[in-house]
């Protein structure tokens, strides 16, 4: 067995060792001082988690940059609150309403689109309402009209408000935030729990065709209605304004804006498939 020879270098085994000693201790120190890559908090839509979308596109952000990201995945107009309150960092929402709202209000820098998709109208493969066809609104009526079961989310999500939103235009009253019919139920939850309970009572729901292609409790739903122009889905990104909480990652959060409206993130968008089915658009300007 050959041995490493210490006085071949000029040096004696003790202080050669006591060198190497104190090599390993400086390149340590140093490895030990340098600071982690920054994680950023993002706060979104349940849509863009329970789709799958986020688990496939976060680490390819994270090999680009070394990032991290950790999501809180709420409704949108309680992800929108989080960054009112300086509680995340960036935010990756569908609601283009409100999200020009906070940043009009100073919360948020500036709203970039980055992606879309589309509602549908799903509800038992019988359609008891006789709703099947590509008028939401014409639909809705019949929901109401027939007080056929539906289950709303009613989490103050960017599905919720679209969901208020086409039954006002279809002129359905909405006391309180909610038609009046009988047999409409609010959870308060995710879509992907509001489509559990859709499939367990056999009622009509809105939800956008991400999460519906991720489901897998269908039981016997199935789409009804698509196709209608007012199902449009845009989704956005925004940093949270440090001016307003100078706590927040504001560089990384736009480093992370930054590449997922770049054609690196944009190419990873429209690569998430499920069954072959394309779930999100790009269409960052």
């Amino acid at each position: 067995m050959n041995h490493f020879n210490f006085q071949t270098f000029g040096l004696k085994p003790i202080r050669a060792i006591v060198l190497l000693g104190i090599a390993l201790a400086a390149t340590f120190s140093i490895a030990q001082s340098r600071p982690a890559p920054a994680a950023i908090v993002m706060a979104s839509t349940t849509s863009t988690e329970q789709s799958g979308l986020f688990p496939y596109l976060l680490p390819e952000f994270k090999k680009a940059t070394g990032i991290d990201i950790k999501v809180v995945a709420v409704g949108t107009g309680q992800a929108i609150d989080m960054g009112r309150r300086g509680d995340a960092d960036v935010l990756f929402v569908h609601d283009q309403v409100a999200e020009e709202k906070v940043v009009a209000e100073g919360f948020a820098i500036k709203r970039f689109p980055v992606m879309y998709n589309d509602f549908v109208l799903i509800g038992p493969a019988s359609d008891p309402a006789g709703v099947k066809g590509k008028d939401i609104l014409e639909a809705l009526k019949k929901v109401s009209a027939t007080n056929a079961n539906f289950v709303s989310r009613g989490d103050k999500s960017g599905t919720h408000a679209a969901e208020l939103r086409y039954w006002k235009l279809a002129g359905i009253d909405t006391p309180t935030d909610k038609p009046a019919f009988a047999n409409y139920k609010a959870c308060g939850c995710g879509m992907g729990p509001a489509l559990n309970i859709a499939a367990s009572v056999g009622a009509y729901v809105l939800t956008d065709r991400g999460t519906w292609l991720a489901f897998k409790n269908r039981a016997d739903l199935a789409v009804l209605v698509e196709g209608d122009s007012r199902l449009f889905n845009q989704y956005g990104v925004m940093v949270v304004n440090p001016a307003k909480h100078p706590q927040t990652k504001a560089v990384e959060a736009q480093k992370f804006v930054d590449w997922v409206t770049s054609p690196a993130g944009q190419a990873v968008i429209a690569g998430y498939k499920i069954n072959g089915q394309q779930l999100f658009f790009p269409n960052a300007k």
